[in-house]
């Protein structure tokens, strides 16, 4: 018969903080796998149909798309006086390349030496939309001067792009074009 030794408060002390230590770790684990498992994923049917609604939206504000080299649409609002230019960059027999660009919609009775606060704030927005003619469908490719967009990205991570941030910027285009849609007014009648 075997003689077991008393356990001393310092052995059970010194083995409840290497169990803790242990646990502590498998905890740790745990987190960082349940952290890799809440990684962001793309929508792709909700980013997609966001995507063909752009497509409608811009050829309901640019019908003759394929015939014409720009229109622009004024946005005579009490915060934002602008005017939103559409110029095609590139036409190809599926595809063509926009830019939208805001611009200062003041006429030269104002002081038009400096630019409207909302300018001095936030800088002239901007984009670049490539349309998909056969898909029908449009996508942002550029945003102030920024392209190259991954579907997600880690965070952070070293140009602080968001988790979404495609999604994010085609959401921008629908919600700035639905502003279009909504308030803009275009010099020339735009047929349907």
């Amino acid at each position: 018969m075997t003689e077991k030794r008393p356990e001393t408060d310092g052995d059970i002390l010194s083995r409840s903080k290497a169990l803790s230590g242990s646990a502590l770790r498998r905890a740790q684990e745990r987190a960082q796998r349940q952290a890799n498992d809440r990684r962001y994923s793309v929508d792709l049917p909700a980013h997609m149909a966001e995507c063909d609604a752009n497509y409608v939206r811009l050829l309901r504000l640019f019908p003759d798309l394929r015939d014409k080299s720009d229109q622009t649409i004024n946005l005579p609002l009490q915060a934002l006086n602008a005017q939103v230019v559409f110029t095609v960059l590139e036409k190809g027999p599926y595809t063509t390349l926009v830019q939208i660009d805001v611009q200062d919609g003041r006429d030269g009775s104002q002081d038009s030496d400096s630019p409207p606060a909302w300018i001095n704030q936030v800088g002239a927005p901007t984009m670049t939309v490539r349309i998909y003619h056969d898909a029908r469908s449009a996508e942002v490719v550029s945003y102030q001067a920024q392209n190259r967009f991954h579907s997600s990205y880690e965070y952070p991570n070293t140009r602080m792009r968001q988790r979404d941030e495609k999604v994010q910027l085609n959401r921008f285009l629908s919600e700035f074009l639905t502003l279009c849609l909504e308030h803009g007014a275009s010099h020339n009648p735009v047929a349907f």
